[in-house]
């Protein structure tokens, strides 16, 4: 049953604007996952949403009254605002008319890397888009967990969970810092690879070995002088015309799937 909300100063309403903002995502260990197609992944992959709220326009389709209908048989709370309240819980100017409010949890690098031999570590990554790029990437690859080191964007950054488009559902998403990292991937034996524009080694003529993490870095920095050097290889991807250097995501695309055929 779907429950009408009116006022703005509703308390549900409330708490999921206040979600925009990543101190309360954080506080709360919840997010939000914005968008038709989003929502219908998680219907898909079973991802536990806790509710949803739609606004006056959403029902207007039968593809998405469907989606309602999928929502209800789970027993998850759905409730119906205006557009003009709908509008304050999105931060796109074209919605799609329908949210839905997750929790998560956030893991640690020593409880949840175990028999993983593909992983990507994530230094400083700041673009919201690239975040989730990579993400979605890296399920794609085959990689069998991020991490994302601190430094870097909110990865329940509702644009950031648009991008994944819906692989954060699916992968191993975890939080560290360099040191840790360094640590905790020298201890399992992981050969690491940072992409490194000051090195002689071209990505498609090194031996990746059997157990990879591959390191990607800040836009405009790169990798850190510290994970640079706890890396064992380092690689770059050659520039053939005018242009210095790749967009971290399609950086990151070209060396998973490279990568990807050495283990595989």
């Amino acid at each position: 049953m779907i429950k009408m909300i009116v006022s703005r100063d509703n308390e549900k309403l409330k708490y999921t604007r206040s979600l925009l903002k990543a101190k309360n995502r954080n506080k709360e260990s919840k997010f939000i996952v914005e968008g038709f197609r989003i929502l219908t992944l998680a219907v898909e992959s079973n991802s536990d949403i806790e509710y949803i709220f739609i606004n006056e326009d959403f029902e207007s389709k039968e593809e998405h009254k469907k989606l309602i209908k999928e929502f209800e048989a789970r027993k998850v709370d759905i409730y119906k605002t205006s557009n003009k309240n709908f509008n304050e819980l999105v931060d796109t100017e074209n919605t799609q008319g329908i949210i839905g409010v997750r929790n998560f949890v956030t893991k640690n690098l020593e409880d949840n890397l175990s028999d993983e031999k593909f992983i990507v570590v994530l230094d400083r990554v700041q673009d919201p888009g690239n975040m989730g790029t990579i993400i979605r990437t890296a399920d794609a690859a085959g990689v069998e967990a991020v991490v994302v080191l601190k430094g870097s964007v909110d990865i329940y950054n509702p644009k950031v969970i648009r991008s994944t488009m819906g692989s954060v559902f699916s992968m191993k998403i975890i939080l560290a810092d360099e040191h840790e990292v360094a640590d905790i991937l020298n201890e399992k034996n992981f050969n690491i690879v940072s992409s490194y524009l000051d090195t002689n080694n071209y990505y498609d003529k090194v031996d990746y070995g059997s157990k990879v993490a591959l390191v990607i870095g800040n836009e405009a920095n790169g990798i850190s002088d510290f994970l640079v050097s706890k890396s064992d290889t380092l690689v770059k991807i050659p520039m053939y015309g005018s242009a210095e250097s790749l967009n971290a995501a399609i950086s990151s695309a070209i060396l998973l799937y490279e990568i990807k055929k050495h283990l595989v």
